[in-house]
């Protein structure tokens, strides 16, 4: 008897990867401790939100995800609690980081679509099993049908047009709100990687540490922000910035203002910078003669939303001896990078560390 031949699975053929790729966008996400950034392929970045969530303290229902969670941060009756779950660069909170991912996919998927996008996430270098495992989790479990993991410092290198695919040695340095990054790239991969959790949100922290312990003025992490994005500064001459801060008298309890300096943020600082300058060292101490006279050659390249501190790259570069430059737009440096590996997904796939 004659045997038919069995018919043949659409899925995974080249016609349903074609129309797959007609009927949904897909998506890249930066995934920050301080702000997630969300990249359409076709569209360009199209959602900047920080990430925080506001929920119900009972029933841990979403109320708010973003601009109007941050505004809530503090502020909030018994009912309603805050939650930053994105902690140094990873899933802290499993829950509600899968929430707000799908909270946001919802917000940037604004037309129907047939089949469910792939998308691209940038993770720090130094990510474990466990916290890469958390990451897919969460973004599967949000609406996407799979999932590409990028190094932040390789999506930071290919965001700002560095020379990755040729042999020379590129370093970039990307400060974010909760890990700075420090990634030797060549010939389209990582000569050398190391990460230490101290960047943005350290930065923040320092400043309210130091205003509490020597102005006697407790403030909010975020308004430890606003000065530092205010009048934040690391050069020794740079013109006097005074502004004006709240917070909540310590010996007193009673609330009280006062006028700060960029004077006074600029010692604050000290100790997390003292912190990033060591990690440059150690990066720059494990690479190849060859590879540190291209670095010598072509400088160091910032990005990352810590890079926009006022001063950053000349204190970089008077304390190594090397030109450091910075990013045109350091913020949104790892989103255009992971955009261009979503839009050249089939050419670019090889720098993905896991699918």
């Amino acid at each position: 008897m004659l045997k038919l031949p069995e018919k043949a699975s659409l899925k995974g053929s080249p016609l349903w990867k074609r129309l797959s790729a007609f009927l949904s966008a897909d998506i890249a996400v930066d995934l920050g401790t301080a702000n997630t950034l969300v990249y359409v392929k076709g569209e360009g970045l199209v959602l900047n939100e920080p990430s925080v969530v506001a929920l119900d303290a009972d029933t841990n229902e979403l109320l708010a995800v973003g601009l109007a969670a941050k505004q809530m941060y503090g502020k909030t009756s018994r009912r309603i609690k805050c939650v930053r779950p994105i902690k140094d660069g990873v899933i802290a909170d499993f829950g509600v980081t899968t929430a707000m991912i799908r909270h946001m996919l919802k917000v940037v998927r604004n037309r129907w679509s047939l089949v469910r996008p792939r998308a691209v996430i940038g993770v720090p270098s130094d990510i474990t099993q466990v916290e890469k495992r958390a990451v897919l989790d969460a973004a599967l479990s949000s609406g996407v049908r799979q999932v590409f993991l990028v190094e932040e410092s390789m999506a930071a290198a290919v965001g700002s047009g560095l020379p990755i695919e040729q042999p020379i040695g590129s370093m970039v340095v990307d400060i974010g709100g909760g890990t700075t990054e420090i990634a030797i790239l060549s010939l389209g991969g990582t000569v050398y990687s190391y990460a230490i959790r101290v960047a943005g949100d350290e930065m923040d922290e320092a400043i309210q540490r130091y205003i509490r312990q020597r102005c006697g003025l407790e403030i909010s992490i975020f308004e430890a922000e606003r000065v530092k994005v205010t009048i934040g500064s690391l050069l020794h001459h740079s013109p006097p910035l005074v502004m004006t801060v709240f917070g909540r008298d310590v010996s007193t309890g009673m609330p009280r203002s006062m006028e700060l300096t960029n004077e006074v943020v600029r010692v604050a600082l000290q100790e997390p910078l003292c912190a990033i300058v060591g990690a440059i060292y150690t990066a720059l101490e494990n690479v190849n003669p060859e590879v540190a006279q291209d670095i010598l050659a072509n400088g160091v390249h910032l990005a990352g939303g810590g890079a926009l501190l006022r001063g950053l790259a000349e204190k970089l570069s008077e304390k190594t001896g090397i030109q450091f430059v910075r990013d045109s737009d350091p913020l949104t440096c790892v989103v255009r990078g992971v955009g261009r590996v979503v839009e050249n997904l089939d050419t670019l796939k090889r720098v993905c560390i896991a699918a």
